[in-house]
This record gives structure tokens, sequence and C-alpha cells, in this order.
């Protein structure tokens, strides 16, 4: 097995059983904040996307979905291996991209091909995308390989059992705005950072203390700003207050906390082949020019943005112009009131009205009134301040997931009172019904202890097996089929067996005869 870092968690992977492209990401994300680190722009991407025969995306975050390269680099009849996510995105994007052949896999459930092994494990929780995170596991005969991305899967035991890993590649760095966002005096900012880096790093090494794998790659970040207003965000920022550890200060820290691991620098161009204990690695760069990247970052990093300035500058010119006060709010008011009429448990969760600021505009999106409106001088609990271009381009293009545009830009300040609250982050994330009813789903079905309810003589579990919806509000039989009308999953009653996709069966047994036409 030969694999071939692509940077962040790119990684093209060689066995002789067939070669596999994951999460192949180059153009700038996030409104044109994120870049990866070091530099992978001049890497012969059309080789990579012509010579892969599997293109594996672990998730639609745009620093692992990039879909322009994507669409200009990659063959379209590639086999695509698909994460068995509650909802289909990931598929509808990648079919809007050209791709035509998908292979659909099972969470946990290992398919062969052509004597490549390949396991997809899928994580659906609402703080996982909240369509989800993935890992992928390949096994070629001779080596088996762990590309854990940004999953933080609960379950390494069952990982572990697809076989004893070879090469694990384990996300090391940060992925979140918190706390560089966040109106805080310096000091509580340089503190907070300190321990969400003590956070990313404990939660690495327990993965890696639970894997136990021969070969440990840092992989899945850093990212790095090339943007004037965002540059002291690089690396651990201005005295300690940002938490994007690069690549060689977590091997120093894993080399301290844990010696005997057999750790490997990898960065974009890098060639590795493990091989029991030994592992060749190739690197493209000298030794002098790892240590400019890394010794000497911040110039290594504006020689990176002076290269980039076009491309900045075309990711501004692309967003939509600020909106009217009025059309700016009649917008949001068509768009999010009917999501947060069905958001029960996201508005209970919150509790009260939450502050946007859009340029010059204060919004508020009062949850438990489930409307959206002018600020009207009230106390808000929690702010979050955008310029109006970032969010017009949002409602211009209609995003779902303001995380995976607007949150993880860092191009916003926020402020709150008292401690975290995920359910104002998952509202952001879910701006479409499907999301909404998913989430809504999944935290009721958290409630969900195996209840069953009778309906037309049928004795049926509560929840149905695809987003979990209450099957007492959706659910309708005809015969010996049950329709969940929310998007019309069936099952057949008398087997239990879905209709729809394998590996949702529902639990069903007759109470009486049903009703003839019933």
């Amino acid at each position: 097995m030969r694999v071939t870092g692509l940077g962040h968690a790119g990684l093209f992977i060689e066995t002789a059983a067939g070669s596999v492209l994951c999460d192949p990401w180059v153009n700038p994300a996030f409104f044109g904040s994120w870049f990866p680190f070091p530099d992978n722009t001049d890497l012969d991407w059309a080789h990579y996307g012509r010579a892969a025969d599997y293109l594996y995306v672990s998730h639609l975050h745009r620093d692992h979905f990039d879909a322009e390269n994507l669409r200009r680099n990659v063959r379209k009849d590639i086999t695509v291996l698909l994460p068995a996510f509650a909802t289909d995105e990931l598929e509808r994007e990648l079919r809007a991209l050209g791709f035509t052949n998908f292979l659909h896999t099972r969470t946990g459930t290992p398919v062969e091909r052509d004597g490549l092994r390949i396991m997809i494990t899928a994580l659906t929780g609402p703080g996982d995308g909240p369509i989800g995170d993935s890992a992928l596991s390949l096994d070629d005969g001779d080596t088996v390989l762990l590309n854990q991305n940004d999953a933080h899967p609960l379950d390494i035991a069952a990982i572990r059992e697809f076989g004893e890993v070879d090469a694990y590649f384990v996300q090391f760095s940060g992925a979140i705005w918190y706390p560089m966002v966040y109106q805080l005096p310096d000091s509580a900012k340089k503190e907070f950072a300190t321990r969400k880096r003590q956070g990313q790093f404990d939660r690495a090494l327990r993965y890696i203390d639970a894997v136990d794998a021969k070969h440990v790659f840092p992989n899945a970040g850093p990212p790095c700003f090339l943007d004037d207003e965002l540059f002291e965000h690089n690396g651990t920022g201005r005295d300690g207050t940002s938490i994007f550890v690069d690549q060689l200060e977590f091997l120093r820290q894993l080399g301290r906390a844990r010696p005997g691991v057999r750790a490997r620098l990898l960065l974009p161009g890098t060639v590795a082949e493990p091989e029991d204990t030994a592992c060749k690695l190739t690197h493209r760069y000298t030794e002098s020019e790892i240590e400019h990247i890394f010794g000497e970052k911040r110039a290594y990093l504006r020689d990176f943005a002076r290269r980039q300035q076009p491309v900045l500058a075309a990711e501004r010119a692309s967003r939509a112009p600020a909106l009217p006060r009025e059309r700016l709010l009649a917008e949001l008011k068509q768009w999010w009131e009917p999501l947060l009429t069905r958001a029960d448990r996201i508005c209970a969760g919150v509790g009260g009205p939450a502050r946007l600021d859009v340029g010059e505009v204060p919004i508020v999106i009062d949850f438990p009134a489930r409307e959206v409106r002018l600020w009207d001088g009230e106390r808000c609990r929690y702010t979050l301040s955008t310029s109006a271009d970032l969010v017009a381009t949002n409602i211009e293009r209609r995003e779902v997931d303001w995380s995976n545009s607007l949150l993880l830009s860092m191009r916003f300040t926020a402020s709150r009172i008292g401690p975290y609250n995920e359910f104002l982050y998952v509202f952001l994330k879910c701006l479409s019904m499907e999301r909404i009813e998913y989430v809504e789903n999944y935290y009721d079905s958290c409630q969900d202890d195996g209840q069953d309810i009778e309906l037309d003589g049928w004795r049926v579990q509560r929840r149905c097996p695809h987003l979990r919806a209450d099957l007492g509000r959706f659910g309708q039989i005809e015969g010996e089929v049950l329709t969940c009308t929310l998007h019309g999953w069936r099952y057949d009653l008398s087997t239990g067996r879905c209709l729809t996709s394998d590996g949702h069966d529902i639990r069903a047994s007759a109470t009486s005869s049903p009703a003839a036409g019933s």
C-alpha cells in the first residue's frame, strides 16, 4: 500500500486491488477563509482524479467536499464510496457534479470489491454535520488503513474488528471558531484557547491509544488563513489565542506523551509505504524547505497569501450585495419561520431570543415565539454579528448549513451570557425542512425507550428507522405495507423488511386481523 498525502484530509491510497481518492481539497473554503496548510495547489490534481478507482468524500464540509476540484479533475465514471447518512444530500451534490456510479455502504459493514475490503463508519448525530461525518477503513490483504478525518466515533472496538490497524490517519488540529470569534478579554481568550488545544490533543491521544495502530499520521488539518483580516488566527495565534496546532507541534507533543508511538509527518506530496513496523516515507520537500514552512511559518504564509490574492479577490467579487432592511427581513422570515414552526426541541433548547446583527440591521430570531423580526431592544443571551454581504450571499444561495459557510469562515463575532447552547448552532446548520425534520426526530428518538404503537391492527415501533419520524403521526398502512409519509419509506409489516433501503428493518407484529383494505 502506498499513501500519498494531498493536504489537509486528502489522501491518494494505492493498492494492488484498486486506488482510493479521499477528500481532495485545494480551493479555499468558507468565504475564502480556509486554505490547506501547507500549500497544495501545485499537486497534479488531474492525475489523481484520473488514476483513482474510487472516490471517498467523508462529508459535505467544504474543506472535504471541494466541488470545483471534483468537477474539474475527477473522472465522472469513478465509483463513489457513499456513507450511509440519514439524508441523501451528499449523493445529490455529487450527482449534480456529474457522478453517476455509487457504491452505497451500510455503516460498520465491510464490503469486498475485487480483493479490496472497504468499510465506512457513518455518524449521524446533530453535531456531525448534522447529515453526518464518516471514517473509512481499507484492507488490501497486507495492510489495514483507518482514515478517521473529522469523525469522532464512539465505538473504536467495533472499528478494530475490521482488522488490526497498520496506518492510522487522525484529526489533531482545530476545526471550530471557538474561542477566536468571541468578544472576550485577551487573557480569557488565551485561557480558553489553551484549554481547547489541550482538549483537542487529549481527544486525539485517546483515539491513538484505542486504535493502537502501528503507524500514526496526524491529518485533517490545520487550515491556514491568508486574508489580512484573519491572518492572526494562524497557528496558535497572537499570544496563544488561537487553536490551529500544526503537524510538527502535534508530533512534538505526542512524542513527549507517548514516546513509543510511531508517528509520521505527512505533507502534500509525501508518500508513505507502511509495512509492519517499518514505514518508508518520501517527502517532496527538502529538510530546509520543511524547516522554512514550520520554523518560519509567518514568512511562508505571507508568501502563500501573496500568491493567492487573485483567488481572494475573486471570492469577494462573487458575494451578493447587501440587501435593504425590508427585503432582508422579509427573506429571512419567509425562509426561517416555517422551520421554527416545526423546530419544537430546538426552540425549547434555545429558550429565548437570539440576536443576529447583519451589518447595521439587528434582527432577532425569537425561538419561543417562532418569529424572525427586528430587534426591539430586549436582552438576548446570544448575539452573532457579521457583514451584510455574507448573509445576502447565503440567502441568494439558500445555504442550508451556515456552519458550512459563515460560522467556519470566522467572519463574525459572537457573545453570549452563560454556557454554549448546542441548539442555537444546530438550528443554523439545519436551514431546510429536511434537516429540521431529521434533527427534531433525532432528538425525539433519544427519548424513545423502544416504544411501540398500535396502528390499524398492527403493533409497530414508534420511530421510523429512516429519520426516526413518529409513525403515530406519519404512518399509513395499506394491506401489509406501512408507509412513512414524511419521506415515503415503505415497510413490509409481515416480515419487518424495509422495501425502500436495506438495513432499515422495522419491528412489527399483528395484533388482530387487519381490516380489509385498511
